[in-house]
């Protein structure tokens, strides 16, 4: 049986100083977009452990797939400049042109993976808050966003 742990938050309000914080970068981060053909405006914020906060938006390209979505910008400059820091927490937001979607938005199948992967390098679970107007989804821990999945830290043999 699967069994998937997540909150739905429908009051901004009702989050913590910091998670509020952490969301308005990921809103902050909608800016820096490279959307030209999509005009679907992508923003995330990763909260490390040493407390820095790196954002990160979409990258689209025209020769479509090289694009880059923003948790993956987010997640791998962070490993960059922080290797080893683990992750406390990630917040994603989208828009369009009316403005920030209505209901949350859910990383994609590749960003998930990166996502887990990270979380297994540090060996700390870290909370995901997916942001829409009405509502926030938060999930307390990645691997909830991706059960049966690939990964190098897997041994087969056990």
């Amino acid at each position: 049986m699967l069994t998937i742990s997540y909150t739905e938050i429908d009051d901004f309000n009702d989050l913590q100083d910091w998670e509020r914080k952490l969301i308005d970068q990921a809103k902050d981060a909608l800016a820096s977009s490279y959307s030209p053909y999509s005009h679907f405006r992508v923003g995330a914020a990763v909260l490390l452990g040493n407390g820095e906060v790196i954002q990160g938006s979409n990258q689209e390209n025209g020769a479509y797939p090289s694009g880059l979505c923003a948790e993956r910008v987010a997640l791998f400059y962070a490993g960059a400049r922080f290797p080893g820091v683990p992750i406390k927490a990630m917040a994603v937001v989208a828009s369009t042109a009316e403005g920030l979607t209505v209901n949350p938005i859910s990383p994609c199948g590749a960003c998930r993976q990166v996502m887990l992967e990270y979380q297994q390098i540090s060996d700390k679970p870290y909370s995901l808050y997916m942001v829409g107007q009405n509502r926030i989804i938060r999930v307390d821990d990645i691997k909830f966003l991706l059960p049966f999945s690939f990964t190098n830290v897997n041994d087969a043999s056990k």
